[in-house]
């Protein structure tokens, strides 16, 4: 059941000249003249990476046991005589129709019992033994036959595990997850009590008791359901590695990812701990049309891939080049949204940038999702602004390798997540990511880039630390966010944070349970807000007058030597504090109590900033998306995207990559510059 962690291959970059560039390529989709036509237009495009084969099974296994390799033969030979390097995909995100009729125990089955039948994709469980044993024999039969293959540069496992399909209620999933339980317990008494099973008679007297959480008359719980969360997620680890074996063995000196689907909407996988098992980090990212701040919701995204890379360059394998085909109205991008949205993925740390597809298909359920090739051929402005990226991403080569620069670390956890959003909650319309987004919008428009980090991360190297709704924290999580403070650092814990140890066992004597001590403050009771109400706080040093709080409020009490910066002015909680700070060894601990609206979130940030010491990339005139990569070597980067309608102008010194020319210290409307800093 369980494979070994598998040791990382080389990098990928190793094999690739420059930034990489291209998207998708599904050629079994058309005939072969098309499939020429592509490679004509693909040099035209500057195209030197692509993803091939990715729902490809049906037709490489026609039959079972019976292989069909020659189309794709052709192509990757033709793909290499073009100079473009191939991630070549395992094919099995989405198993043929003879495999799902045949074994009809793949198929997922949902908490209430819904068989999710074939016709669609991703329509397996990763618990499945069958599954996999299909899954693994297509992996090794491709491997094989393209191991020595020239155009091959990276393995592509699988397809956005965990998407459509996050949790697997089967009869075998179950009894995987009874297997992992009993590994990670030891004994059914550990279990008990981690899950507090003596609440509600639900005491187990053996594993084989135990069930999935699913369909149930009232609140499931909570301990059984946290874990059923990580089960998931280590479930298509568990998977992932077993590809991942024989890809080693196979080829062992050519690396592997998968591609992640990070965005401030995916949680089901905790990509953290999925970080360790990839040789390159990859991520899909797609904005939401109807956000009218869809490019900070892009920034946010990118800035966690980046933290789940651990700071080293990842590849953005999928975005779109106009309008996809799944929100409830797919509109277009705007004019030269698509260039800044792909050099936004590269300020902020993608020495790749690819797309979902090359050719945009004329059949299926995706026929109307943009691609690089629209249906209008050539003479679109797609095309057009597809060839343009090309020729900008050719230009930015010095860039590739370097890192981006951050003093500024947003602590994220998705086991926090999961947990902080579970029933039976003070506030059950709490979203983990509020408080998170809200502070990283306010450092976007000052900016400041932040990193994105894992509470157990190493914290030395920031001067500002945001700690926003982390529920769960573990003992050693919550000691290493004191010490940062200790050492020097600035620290803002907000409301509902530390709540609860990794069990989900609430740390009794008073909330914030673990920061309790750091931050000096007593909370008695939680007065959690209903949703379109508010509490005012009171004007001081750091609120407007006006400012009002939303979400939350709760009972403070602040210690001897804890400054009150803010109170509630209102009834019940009237003259309570709301915001506090505390002065620890060299550095400060603070305390939010509500959500602030965004102006009080903007002088919170102005705040904190200027205590770290955290100042912007560089001046701006005004709104400016600014973000600085810097180079083994010293050599910085400074990338400045104007998503407004009006110049902007810049202060930075240096050759401006794009143009080639001097950089003139304006950034016209809607447009890039990528500043090579003197």
């Amino acid at each position: 059941m369980t494979s070994p962690e598998i040791p990382r291959s080389p990098s990928v970059w190793n094999s690739l000249d420059g930034l990489a560039y291209g998207g998708d390529y599904n050629p079994e989709q058309w005939p072969e003249d098309i499939r020429l036509e592509d490679i004509e237009l693909m040099k035209e495009a500057g195209v030197n990476f692509l993803s091939v084969g990715i729902f490809s099974w049906g037709l490489l296994e026609p039959t079972e046991g019976h292989y069909d390799f020659g189309w794709l033969d052709d192509v990757m030979d033709n793909l290499h005589g073009a100079g473009i390097k191939v991630a070549l995909a395992t094919a099995t995100a989405s198993p043929p129709a003879w495999l799902a009729r045949k074994y009809p125990e793949i198929l997922p089955i949902t908490a209430e019992g819904i068989r999710l039948e074939r016709g669609s994709r991703r329509h397996y469980t990763p618990s499945s033994a069958v599954y996999r044993r299909y899954a693994t024999a297509m992996t090794r039969a491709l491997a094989e036959r393209y191991k020595n293959h020239p155009a091959l540069a990276l393995w592509h496992v699988d397809n956005e595990l965990g998407c459509h399909v996050g949790e697997f209620h089967g009869e075998e999933d179950a009894a995987a997850f009874r297997a992992w339980l009993e590994r990670r317990y030891g004994s059914i008494e550990a279990l008990n009590e981690a899950w507090g099973t003596a609440f509600w008679s639900q005491h187990y007297a053996s594993f084989e008791e135990i069930i999935p959480p699913g369909a149930a008359p009232t609140t499931l719980n909570p301990g059984q359901q946290l874990d059923f969360a990580r089960f998931n997620s280590w479930a298509f680890i568990d998977y992932y590695r077993e590809l991942l074996a024989v890809i080693r063995e196979v080829t062992p000196n050519i690396p592997a990812t998968t591609n992640f689907m990070v965005s401030s909407a995916t949680k089901a996988l905790d990509y953290f701990d999925w970080s360790k098992d990839m040789d390159v980090i990859a991520n899909d990212h797609y904005l939401v049309a109807a956000d009218p701040e869809r490019e900070i919701e892009l920034a946010f995204s990118a800035d966690l891939t980046r933290g789940v890379a651990g700071g080293e360059p990842w590849i953005l394998m999928e975005h779109s080049t106009s309008a996809v085909n799944w929100q409830p109205h797919n509109q277009p991008k705007m004019p030269g949204e698509m260039l800044r949205n792909s050099l936004t993925h590269v300020a902020r740390g993608a020495d790749a940038v690819m797309f979902f597809q090359w050719r945009q298909s004329k059949a299926g359920s995706e026929k109307f999702h943009s691609a690089m090739v629209p249906h209008g051929g050539r003479d679109t402005q797609v095309w057009r602004n597809v060839v343009d990226l090309g020729d900008a991403l050719s230009k930015l080569e010095p860039v590739k390798g370097s890192r981006v620069e951050s003093r500024v670390a947003i602590v994220f956890d998705y086991e926090a997540w999961w947990a902080s959003e579970l029933d039976s909650h003070p506030n059950n319309s709490l979203n983990y990511l509020d408080a998170m987004r809200a502070f990283h919008r306010s450092l976007y428009l000052r900016g400041i880039t932040a990193d994105f980090v894992h509470p157990s991360s190493d914290l030395s190297g920031y001067d500002l630390i945001l700690v926003c709704t982390l529920y769960s924290v573990t003992d050693t999580a919550a000691t290493s966010i004191a010490a940062a403070a200790e050492a020097g650092a600035t620290v803002l814990i907000s409301y509902f944070s530390g709540i609860v140890d990794e069990q989900d066992h609430v740390r009794l004597g008073g909330y914030p349970g673990a920061f309790r001590e750091l931050l000096g403050v007593r909370s008695e009771e939680f007065h959690p807000l209903f949703p379109g109400t508010s509490v005012t706080l009171s004007d001081g040093t750091v609120f407007e007058p006006g400012t009002a709080g939303t979400v939350w409020s709760e009972h403070v009490h602040a210690s001897p030597g804890t400054e009150v910066l803010a109170t509630f002015t209102d009834y019940p909680l009237h003259g309570v504090p709301a915001l506090t700070r505390r002065t620890v060894g060299s550095g400060s601990a603070w305390y939010l109590a509500t959500l602030p609206d965004a102006d009080g979130i903007d002088s919170l940030t102005a705040r904190l900033v200027e205590e770290a010491g955290v100042t912007a990339a560089t001046e701006v005139s005004s709104g400016v998306e600014l973000v600085r990569r810097r180079a083994a070597d010293g050599h910085s980067f400074l990338f400045a995207i104007n998503h407004g309608q009006e110049d902007v102008t810049v202060k930075a010194d240096g050759g401006e990559l794009l143009s080639g020319a001097r950089f003139t210290g304006v950034v016209p409307a809607g447009a890039v510059a990528v500043i090579a800093e003197d």
